[in-house]
Protein backbone atom coordinates (compact mmCIF):
# COMPACT_ATOMS: atom_id res chain seq x y z
CA UNK A 1 0.00 0.00 0.00
CA UNK A 2 1.14 3.64 -0.81
CA UNK A 3 2.03 5.41 2.29
CA UNK A 4 -0.32 8.12 3.19
CA UNK A 5 0.95 11.82 2.61
CA UNK A 6 0.68 13.32 6.32
CA UNK A 7 -1.44 16.79 6.17
CA UNK A 8 0.46 19.82 6.69
CA UNK A 9 -0.86 23.31 8.04
CA UNK A 10 0.86 26.88 6.78
CA UNK A 11 0.25 30.30 8.22
CA UNK A 12 -1.12 32.87 5.88
CA UNK A 13 0.88 35.52 7.36
CA UNK A 14 4.32 34.45 7.54
CA UNK A 15 4.30 30.87 5.68
CA UNK A 16 5.32 28.95 9.15
CA UNK A 17 4.64 25.11 8.26
CA UNK A 18 3.70 22.72 10.57
CA UNK A 19 2.00 19.04 10.76
CA UNK A 20 -0.39 19.60 13.33
CA UNK A 21 -3.32 22.12 13.34
CA UNK A 22 -2.77 25.41 16.39
CA UNK A 23 -4.45 27.78 16.76
CA UNK A 24 -1.13 30.50 17.31
CA UNK A 25 1.35 30.59 14.74
CA UNK A 26 4.46 29.78 16.17
CA UNK A 27 6.90 32.42 14.25
CA UNK A 28 5.16 35.09 14.10
CA UNK A 29 2.59 34.49 16.93
CA UNK A 30 -0.97 35.56 15.11
CA UNK A 31 -4.11 34.05 16.10
CA UNK A 32 -6.33 32.28 13.51
CA UNK A 33 -3.85 32.11 10.58
CA UNK A 34 -2.81 28.86 10.52
CA UNK A 35 -4.79 26.48 7.49
CA UNK A 36 -4.56 23.10 5.90
CA UNK A 37 -2.75 23.10 2.26
CA UNK A 38 -4.54 20.85 0.01
CA UNK A 39 -3.06 17.66 -0.82
CA UNK A 40 -1.38 17.72 -4.84
CA UNK A 41 -3.23 15.44 -6.68
CA UNK A 42 -1.71 15.37 -9.81
CA UNK A 43 1.89 15.09 -11.28
CA UNK A 44 4.65 16.41 -13.18
CA UNK A 45 4.82 14.84 -16.87
CA UNK A 46 7.19 15.93 -19.75
CA UNK A 47 5.97 19.07 -21.86
CA UNK A 48 7.69 20.95 -25.05
CA UNK A 49 10.17 23.01 -24.09
CA UNK A 50 10.51 26.64 -24.93
CA UNK A 51 13.81 26.52 -26.93
CA UNK A 52 16.66 23.64 -26.80
CA UNK A 53 19.24 23.13 -24.86
CA UNK A 54 22.99 24.52 -26.31
CA UNK A 55 26.62 24.36 -25.49
CA UNK A 56 26.83 27.62 -22.86
CA UNK A 57 29.83 28.68 -25.01
CA UNK A 58 27.13 29.60 -27.76
CA UNK A 59 24.64 31.47 -25.49
CA UNK A 60 25.13 35.36 -26.26
CA UNK A 61 25.43 37.81 -23.33
CA UNK A 62 24.75 41.02 -25.45
CA UNK A 63 20.70 40.85 -23.76
CA UNK A 64 22.23 40.94 -20.75
CA UNK A 65 25.07 43.90 -20.71
CA UNK A 66 25.13 46.31 -17.88
CA UNK A 67 22.76 49.35 -18.70
CA UNK A 68 23.58 52.63 -17.07
CA UNK A 69 20.43 53.63 -14.61
CA UNK A 70 21.77 57.12 -14.86
CA UNK A 71 22.51 57.27 -11.07
CA UNK A 72 26.29 56.18 -10.61
CA UNK A 73 25.83 55.39 -6.82
CA UNK A 74 23.28 52.68 -8.40
CA UNK A 75 25.56 51.21 -10.48
CA UNK A 76 28.06 51.14 -8.62
CA UNK A 77 25.78 48.74 -5.95
CA UNK A 78 24.55 46.76 -8.81
CA UNK A 79 28.38 46.24 -10.06
CA UNK A 80 27.94 48.52 -13.57
CA UNK A 81 24.33 48.88 -13.85
CA UNK A 82 20.82 47.59 -14.82
CA UNK A 83 20.48 44.10 -16.65
CA UNK A 84 17.64 43.60 -19.00
CA UNK A 85 15.26 40.95 -17.29
CA UNK A 86 17.19 41.41 -14.11
CA UNK A 87 14.54 41.18 -10.67
CA UNK A 88 15.86 43.53 -8.27
CA UNK A 89 14.01 43.89 -4.73
CA UNK A 90 14.17 47.38 -2.97
CA UNK A 91 13.68 47.13 0.61
CA UNK A 92 13.62 49.66 3.53
CA UNK A 93 12.51 51.75 6.54
CA UNK A 94 8.98 54.13 5.85
CA UNK A 95 9.88 57.42 4.78
CA UNK A 96 13.76 55.96 4.13
CA UNK A 97 12.90 57.80 0.51
CA UNK A 98 12.71 54.78 -1.61
CA UNK A 99 9.72 56.21 -3.71
CA UNK A 100 11.80 58.55 -4.39
CA UNK A 101 15.22 57.08 -5.06
CA UNK A 102 13.36 54.85 -7.74
CA UNK A 103 11.05 57.88 -9.40
CA UNK A 104 14.89 59.29 -10.25
CA UNK A 105 15.85 56.06 -11.80
CA UNK A 106 12.63 55.70 -13.74
CA UNK A 107 13.11 59.65 -14.66
CA UNK A 108 17.03 58.80 -15.40
CA UNK A 109 16.02 55.63 -17.61
CA UNK A 110 13.11 57.66 -19.82
CA UNK A 111 16.31 59.89 -20.31
CA UNK A 112 17.70 57.74 -22.10
CA UNK A 113 15.10 57.07 -24.50
CA UNK A 114 14.22 53.99 -23.41
CA UNK A 115 9.98 53.32 -22.32
CA UNK A 116 9.59 53.39 -18.48
CA UNK A 117 6.65 52.32 -16.37
CA UNK A 118 5.81 53.32 -12.80
CA UNK A 119 3.43 51.15 -11.05
CA UNK A 120 2.90 52.75 -7.72
CA UNK A 121 -0.07 50.73 -5.31
CA UNK A 122 0.55 53.21 -2.37
CA UNK A 123 -0.23 56.72 -3.89
CA UNK A 124 -2.65 58.42 -6.52
CA UNK A 125 -0.86 58.72 -9.74
CA UNK A 126 -1.70 63.15 -9.13
CA UNK A 127 0.61 62.38 -5.57
CA UNK A 128 3.67 60.85 -7.76
CA UNK A 129 3.25 63.85 -10.04
CA UNK A 130 3.52 66.39 -7.41
CA UNK A 131 6.98 64.80 -6.58
CA UNK A 132 8.29 64.16 -10.11
CA UNK A 133 7.69 68.20 -10.44
CA UNK A 134 9.50 68.61 -7.42
CA UNK A 135 12.60 66.60 -8.36
CA UNK A 136 12.81 67.30 -12.39
CA UNK A 137 11.48 63.94 -13.06
CA UNK A 138 8.73 64.50 -15.65
CA UNK A 139 9.94 62.98 -18.99
CA UNK A 140 7.57 61.46 -22.17
CA UNK A 141 8.70 58.33 -21.82
CA UNK A 142 8.26 58.22 -18.10
CA UNK A 143 4.51 56.04 -17.88
CA UNK A 144 3.05 56.01 -14.64
CA UNK A 145 -0.17 53.99 -13.98
CA UNK A 146 -2.05 53.60 -9.92
CA UNK A 147 -2.62 50.00 -9.80
CA UNK A 148 -3.36 47.42 -7.58
CA UNK A 149 -4.77 44.81 -8.94
CA UNK A 150 -2.22 42.34 -10.50
CA UNK A 151 -4.20 41.76 -13.85
CA UNK A 152 -4.50 45.29 -14.23
CA UNK A 153 -0.37 45.88 -14.07
CA UNK A 154 -0.03 43.27 -16.54
CA UNK A 155 -2.44 44.56 -19.31
CA UNK A 156 -0.15 48.05 -18.59
CA UNK A 157 2.71 46.28 -19.00
CA UNK A 158 1.24 45.28 -22.42
CA UNK A 159 0.43 48.27 -23.85
CA UNK A 160 3.11 50.24 -22.58
CA UNK A 161 5.91 47.31 -23.34
CA UNK A 162 8.70 48.95 -21.08
CA UNK A 163 12.33 48.32 -20.64
CA UNK A 164 12.38 49.11 -16.93
CA UNK A 165 8.73 48.09 -14.70
CA UNK A 166 9.47 49.44 -11.40
CA UNK A 167 6.42 48.60 -8.71
CA UNK A 168 5.72 50.15 -5.75
CA UNK A 169 5.25 48.41 -3.63
CA UNK A 170 4.77 44.43 -4.07
CA UNK A 171 2.63 44.24 -1.28
CA UNK A 172 -0.13 46.24 -2.16
CA UNK A 173 -0.70 44.07 -5.76
CA UNK A 174 -3.19 41.57 -5.16
CA UNK A 175 -4.56 38.83 -7.88
CA UNK A 176 -8.35 38.53 -7.67
CA UNK A 177 -8.48 34.81 -8.22
CA UNK A 178 -6.27 33.89 -5.51
CA UNK A 179 -7.66 34.02 -1.79
CA UNK A 180 -6.30 36.24 0.98
CA UNK A 181 -5.30 39.85 0.91
CA UNK A 182 -2.32 41.99 -0.67
CA UNK A 183 0.72 41.84 1.48
CA UNK A 184 -0.02 38.37 2.29
CA UNK A 185 2.00 35.09 1.45
CA UNK A 186 -0.17 34.12 -1.21
CA UNK A 187 -0.72 36.97 -3.09
CA UNK A 188 3.07 37.91 -2.82
CA UNK A 189 4.17 35.05 -3.52
CA UNK A 190 2.04 34.62 -6.63
CA UNK A 191 2.26 38.56 -7.81
CA UNK A 192 5.86 38.42 -7.50
CA UNK A 193 5.97 35.06 -9.79
CA UNK A 194 4.24 36.28 -12.32
CA UNK A 195 6.04 39.56 -12.92
CA UNK A 196 9.12 38.21 -12.71
CA UNK A 197 8.07 35.12 -14.62
CA UNK A 198 7.26 38.18 -17.64
CA UNK A 199 10.77 40.31 -16.74
CA UNK A 200 12.56 36.84 -18.10
CA UNK A 201 10.39 36.28 -20.79
CA UNK A 202 10.41 39.91 -22.39
CA UNK A 203 13.61 41.13 -20.80
CA UNK A 204 11.96 44.01 -18.32
CA UNK A 205 14.38 45.22 -15.95
CA UNK A 206 11.90 44.77 -12.94
CA UNK A 207 12.37 47.27 -9.77
CA UNK A 208 10.16 45.57 -6.65
CA UNK A 209 9.79 47.96 -3.89
CA UNK A 210 9.02 45.90 -0.15
CA UNK A 211 8.11 46.45 3.41
CA UNK A 212 10.43 45.47 6.43
CA UNK A 213 9.26 44.92 9.48
CA UNK A 214 9.71 46.17 12.61
CA UNK A 215 13.16 44.52 13.41
CA UNK A 216 14.24 45.38 10.11
CA UNK A 217 13.92 41.98 7.92
CA UNK A 218 11.83 42.17 4.42
CA UNK A 219 8.08 41.54 5.05
CA UNK A 220 6.42 38.53 3.19
CA UNK A 221 7.69 34.84 2.87
CA UNK A 222 11.39 34.36 2.62
CA UNK A 223 10.79 32.44 -0.69
CA UNK A 224 11.02 36.14 -2.39
CA UNK A 225 13.97 37.00 -1.62
CA UNK A 226 15.17 33.75 -3.35
CA UNK A 227 13.31 34.16 -6.31
CA UNK A 228 15.06 37.99 -7.21
CA UNK A 229 18.35 38.41 -8.48
CA UNK A 230 19.29 41.59 -6.42
CA UNK A 231 18.20 42.20 -3.50
CA UNK A 232 18.94 45.76 -2.06
CA UNK A 233 18.21 47.57 1.17
CA UNK A 234 17.65 51.08 1.78
CA UNK A 235 18.93 52.69 5.30
CA UNK A 236 19.28 55.91 7.18
CA UNK A 237 18.45 57.84 10.08
CA UNK A 238 15.27 60.10 9.87
CA UNK A 239 17.43 63.08 11.74
CA UNK A 240 19.95 62.88 8.82
CA UNK A 241 19.66 63.29 4.98
CA UNK A 242 22.71 60.81 4.43
CA UNK A 243 21.28 57.78 2.87
CA UNK A 244 23.17 54.55 2.12
CA UNK A 245 22.39 51.72 0.10
CA UNK A 246 23.73 48.24 0.58
CA UNK A 247 23.82 44.95 -1.83
CA UNK A 248 22.90 41.93 0.35
CA UNK A 249 22.26 39.64 -2.51
CA UNK A 250 23.26 40.10 -5.86
CA UNK A 251 23.57 37.69 -9.47
CA UNK A 252 25.54 39.93 -11.33
CA UNK A 253 28.01 41.86 -9.50
CA UNK A 254 29.68 42.09 -5.68
CA UNK A 255 27.74 41.85 -2.15
CA UNK A 256 29.71 44.13 -0.54
CA UNK A 257 29.43 47.90 -2.00
CA UNK A 258 27.83 50.55 -0.79
CA UNK A 259 26.07 53.44 -2.61
CA UNK A 260 25.44 56.60 -0.80
CA UNK A 261 22.59 59.47 -1.22
CA UNK A 262 21.59 62.93 0.09
CA UNK A 263 17.67 62.96 0.65
CA UNK A 264 16.99 66.56 0.66
CA UNK A 265 13.35 68.40 -0.59
CA UNK A 266 14.44 69.02 -3.67
CA UNK A 267 14.57 65.07 -4.26
CA UNK A 268 17.98 62.60 -4.08
CA UNK A 269 21.57 63.08 -5.48
CA UNK A 270 24.69 60.96 -5.21
CA UNK A 271 27.00 61.70 -2.44
CA UNK A 272 30.67 60.55 -4.09
CA UNK A 273 32.68 61.60 -1.34
CA UNK A 274 30.89 61.11 1.91
CA UNK A 275 33.61 61.14 4.02
CA UNK A 276 33.81 64.66 5.05
CA UNK A 277 29.98 64.36 6.34
CA UNK A 278 31.46 62.28 9.08
CA UNK A 279 34.27 64.34 10.09
CA UNK A 280 34.24 67.22 12.53
CA UNK A 281 36.20 70.08 11.95
CA UNK A 282 37.38 71.55 15.15
CA UNK A 283 38.86 75.51 15.54
CA UNK A 284 41.21 73.92 17.99
CA UNK A 285 41.98 70.17 19.16
CA UNK A 286 39.81 69.19 22.14
CA UNK A 287 39.84 66.00 24.13
CA UNK A 288 37.92 63.04 23.81
CA UNK A 289 38.47 62.83 19.83
CA UNK A 290 39.57 60.43 17.66
CA UNK A 291 39.12 59.89 13.61
CA UNK A 292 38.90 55.89 13.00
CA UNK A 293 39.06 54.51 9.15
CA UNK A 294 35.97 52.45 8.28
CA UNK A 295 35.29 50.02 5.01
CA UNK A 296 32.22 50.17 4.13
CA UNK A 297 32.08 47.58 1.23
CA UNK A 298 35.10 48.01 -1.04
CA UNK A 299 34.92 52.18 -0.06
CA UNK A 300 36.91 53.20 3.18
CA UNK A 301 35.27 56.02 5.04
CA UNK A 302 36.67 57.95 7.77
CA UNK A 303 34.75 59.08 10.66
CA UNK A 304 35.35 60.52 13.65
CA UNK A 305 34.95 59.25 17.28
CA UNK A 306 33.69 61.15 20.54
CA UNK A 307 33.82 60.79 24.22
CA UNK A 308 33.28 61.92 27.39
CA UNK A 309 33.96 60.76 30.74
CA UNK A 310 32.34 62.49 33.97
CA UNK A 311 32.28 61.59 37.42
CA UNK A 312 29.47 59.23 38.47
CA UNK A 313 27.16 59.83 41.39
CA UNK A 314 24.88 57.05 40.66
CA UNK A 315 25.93 53.59 42.24
CA UNK A 316 25.80 52.36 38.91
CA UNK A 317 27.91 54.44 36.04
CA UNK A 318 26.04 55.29 32.66
CA UNK A 319 27.26 53.79 29.52
CA UNK A 320 25.80 55.60 26.58
CA UNK A 321 26.98 55.01 22.98
CA UNK A 322 25.58 56.14 20.02
CA UNK A 323 26.40 54.67 16.16
CA UNK A 324 29.13 51.80 17.72
CA UNK A 325 28.21 48.83 19.15
CA UNK A 326 27.66 49.04 22.79
CA UNK A 327 29.23 45.54 23.83
CA UNK A 328 32.36 46.85 21.54
CA UNK A 329 32.48 49.42 23.82
CA UNK A 330 32.05 47.45 26.94
CA UNK A 331 35.12 45.61 25.80
CA UNK A 332 37.28 48.12 25.15
CA UNK A 333 36.63 49.88 28.40
CA UNK A 334 37.78 46.63 30.37
CA UNK A 335 40.81 46.42 28.47
CA UNK A 336 41.95 49.99 29.09
CA UNK A 337 41.18 49.39 32.59
CA UNK A 338 43.10 46.12 32.86
CA UNK A 339 46.21 46.57 30.40
CA UNK A 340 46.88 50.39 30.21
CA UNK A 341 45.71 51.77 34.21
CA UNK A 342 42.51 53.61 33.20
CA UNK A 343 39.93 53.32 36.09
CA UNK A 344 36.37 54.32 34.73
CA UNK A 345 34.47 51.96 37.17
CA UNK A 346 33.16 54.83 38.80
CA UNK A 347 32.72 57.18 35.63
CA UNK A 348 29.87 58.15 33.37
CA UNK A 349 30.99 57.40 29.35
CA UNK A 350 28.87 58.87 26.69
CA UNK A 351 30.58 57.50 23.19
CA UNK A 352 29.78 58.64 19.93
CA UNK A 353 29.94 59.40 16.17
CA UNK A 354 29.59 62.58 14.01
CA UNK A 355 27.22 62.84 11.29
CA UNK A 356 24.80 59.68 12.44
CA UNK A 357 27.74 57.43 11.14
CA UNK A 358 27.63 53.59 12.16
CA UNK A 359 30.64 51.57 12.89
CA UNK A 360 30.16 48.08 13.18
CA UNK A 361 33.68 47.52 12.06
CA UNK A 362 36.37 46.12 15.07
CA UNK A 363 38.64 48.00 12.87
CA UNK A 364 38.06 51.29 14.77
CA UNK A 365 38.24 49.62 18.38
CA UNK A 366 41.29 51.62 18.19
CA UNK A 367 39.93 54.86 17.89
CA UNK A 368 37.24 54.59 20.25
CA UNK A 369 39.95 53.72 23.03
CA UNK A 370 42.24 56.39 21.85
CA UNK A 371 38.90 58.78 22.58
CA UNK A 372 38.11 57.43 25.48
CA UNK A 373 41.43 57.89 26.73
CA UNK A 374 42.16 61.48 25.50
CA UNK A 375 39.07 62.18 27.59
CA UNK A 376 40.00 60.74 30.89
CA UNK A 377 43.33 62.81 31.43
CA UNK A 378 42.18 65.68 29.58
CA UNK A 379 44.26 65.97 26.96
CA UNK A 380 43.80 65.89 23.05
CA UNK A 381 45.56 63.54 20.79
CA UNK A 382 47.91 64.72 18.33
CA UNK A 383 46.32 66.50 14.96
CA UNK A 384 46.19 64.98 11.91
CA UNK A 385 46.55 61.28 13.33
CA UNK A 386 44.25 58.95 12.69
CA UNK A 387 43.61 55.36 14.26
CA UNK A 388 43.32 51.76 12.61
CA UNK A 389 43.11 48.58 14.15
CA UNK A 390 40.84 45.58 15.67
CA UNK A 391 41.77 45.62 19.92
CA UNK A 392 41.61 41.71 21.48
CA UNK A 393 41.24 40.83 24.91
CA UNK A 394 44.74 40.98 25.57
CA UNK A 395 45.43 43.96 24.47
CA UNK A 396 47.10 43.23 21.44
CA UNK A 397 46.33 45.05 18.21
CA UNK A 398 45.25 42.62 15.34
CA UNK A 399 45.27 43.18 11.52
CA UNK A 400 42.51 44.63 9.58
CA UNK A 401 41.76 43.99 5.93
CA UNK A 402 42.42 46.76 3.39
CA UNK A 403 44.92 48.51 5.45
CA UNK A 404 46.45 50.07 1.95
CA UNK A 405 43.20 51.85 0.71
CA UNK A 406 43.18 53.09 4.05
CA UNK A 407 45.64 54.40 4.57
CA UNK A 408 45.55 56.66 1.24
CA UNK A 409 42.24 57.89 1.69
CA UNK A 410 43.51 59.41 5.16
CA UNK A 411 46.07 60.73 3.17
CA UNK A 412 43.87 62.09 0.39
CA UNK A 413 41.92 64.19 3.51
CA UNK A 414 45.05 65.57 4.88
CA UNK A 415 46.21 63.49 7.52
CA UNK A 416 49.45 62.77 8.19
CA UNK A 417 50.08 60.13 10.57
CA UNK A 418 48.06 56.79 11.14
CA UNK A 419 48.61 54.42 13.98
CA UNK A 420 48.26 50.33 12.61
CA UNK A 421 49.21 47.35 13.91
CA UNK A 422 52.10 45.71 14.11
CA UNK A 423 53.27 43.28 11.32
CA UNK A 424 55.79 41.25 13.48
CA UNK A 425 58.53 39.76 10.33
CA UNK A 426 56.63 41.27 7.97
CA UNK A 427 57.04 44.39 5.93
CA UNK A 428 55.20 47.17 6.82
CA UNK A 429 52.66 48.43 4.06
CA UNK A 430 53.97 51.59 1.87
CA UNK A 431 52.59 55.02 2.80
CA UNK A 432 51.31 57.25 0.88
CA UNK A 433 53.08 60.45 -0.39
CA UNK A 434 53.37 62.80 3.36
CA UNK A 435 52.09 59.73 5.03
CA UNK A 436 53.80 58.97 8.33
CA UNK A 437 52.67 55.01 9.84
CA UNK A 438 53.57 54.12 13.48
CA UNK A 439 52.84 50.58 14.26
CA UNK A 440 51.97 49.56 17.47
CA UNK A 441 51.65 45.99 19.11
CA UNK A 442 49.00 46.86 21.69
CA UNK A 443 47.01 49.87 23.27
CA UNK A 444 49.30 50.64 25.60
CA UNK A 445 51.89 51.15 22.57
CA UNK A 446 49.55 53.10 21.20
CA UNK A 447 48.23 55.55 24.05
CA UNK A 448 52.25 56.26 24.66
CA UNK A 449 52.93 56.84 21.18
CA UNK A 450 50.17 59.92 21.51
CA UNK A 451 50.97 60.93 24.86
CA UNK A 452 47.91 59.71 26.45
CA UNK A 453 49.18 57.38 28.97
CA UNK A 454 49.65 57.45 32.59
CA UNK A 455 53.09 56.46 32.16
CA UNK A 456 56.16 58.99 31.20
CA UNK A 457 55.20 59.52 27.37
CA UNK A 458 56.91 59.14 24.57
CA UNK A 459 57.71 61.29 21.35
CA UNK A 460 55.72 60.50 18.45
CA UNK A 461 58.19 59.20 15.49
CA UNK A 462 57.55 57.12 12.32
CA UNK A 463 58.80 53.88 11.63
CA UNK A 464 62.25 53.74 9.57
Amino acid sequence: MAKATRPTFRCSECGWETAKWVGRCGECQAWGSVAELAAPTTRAAAAPVSRPAVPIGQVSVEESAFRSSGVPELDRVLGGGLVPGAAILLAGEPGVGKSTLLLEVAAQTARYQRRTLYVTGEESASQVRLRADRTGGVHDELYLAAETDLGAVLTHIDEVRPSLLVVDSIQTIGAADLEGVPGGVTQVKEVAAALIRLAKTRNITTVLVGHVTKDGSIAGPRVLEHVVDVVLGFEGDRNSRFRMLRAMKNRFGPVDEVGCFDLSHEGISAVTDPTGLFVENHQQQVPGTCVAVTMEGRRPLLAEVQALVTRSAAERPRRTTSGLDSSRVAMVLAVLQQHCSIRLHAHDVFVSTVGGAKLTEPASDLAVALALASATIGAPAPAGVAAIGEIGLAGELRRVRDLPQRVAEAARLGFRTALVPSRPGERAPRAADGMELVEVADVASALRALELANTAPARLRPLD
